[in-house]
């Protein structure tokens, strides 16, 4: 009798605070490819990438430089001239394959910085419709969501693009 009675005090508890939930759902990436700021950062991005293909460029150019002056003058070098010529140019070597790998990461970090303004200003706009609406969770369906069914009237996504001037065809 003690066991039924706290398994249904424990469902009832479970009840209320299922019932005190509310769920919701966004589509950031929809929501960051609407908003106009987003043309400024691909931009300011494509400037980035251009900016380290060009150092990469100057990179190139002096490994080429000096593996060619190698190559024209390996003949006269002595022992340690070539031993020095060669370690120099294997130290080009590393550094352009460094910078290569380095590079893919300086765009991601580049890409973060400029959209982190975005985030920002999404994050608000959704605080206010989480208060306004009384949601206790949203969860992020772009890209990546494992979720396999959304009541659409619970979709915020829509609703952050108005409080942002943004309109859109649905």
């Amino acid at each position: 009798m003690k066991n039924l009675k706290l398994t249904i005090i424990f469902l009832l508890a479970t009840f209320a605070i299922q019932a005190q939930s509310k769920l919701g759902t966004i589509d950031i990436d929809f929501i960051l490819s609407k908003m106009p700021e987003i043309e400024t950062v691909q931009k300011d991005l494509q400037a980035y990438g251009q900016t380290l293909e060009s150092q990469l460029q100057e990179k190139m150019t002096t490994y080429q430089s000096k593996l060619d002056e190698y190559n024209k003058n390996v003949e006269s070098l002595s022992d340690q001239q070539r031993t020095e010529k060669q370690t120099a140019i294997f130290k080009l070597e590393e550094d352009i394959t460094k910078f290569r790998q380095n590079g893919v990461q300086l765009m991601r970090i580049k890409e973060d910085e400029l959209k982190r303004p975005l985030y920002m200003k999404i994050a608000e706009l959704v605080d206010v419709i989480v208060k306004e609406q009384n949601f206790t969770q949203i969860f992020n369906t772009s890209s990546d969501s494992s979720i396999i069914y959304l009541d659409p009237n619970l979709d915020i996504t829509i609703a952050v693009l108005t409080k942002l001037g943004i309109e859109v065809e649905e």
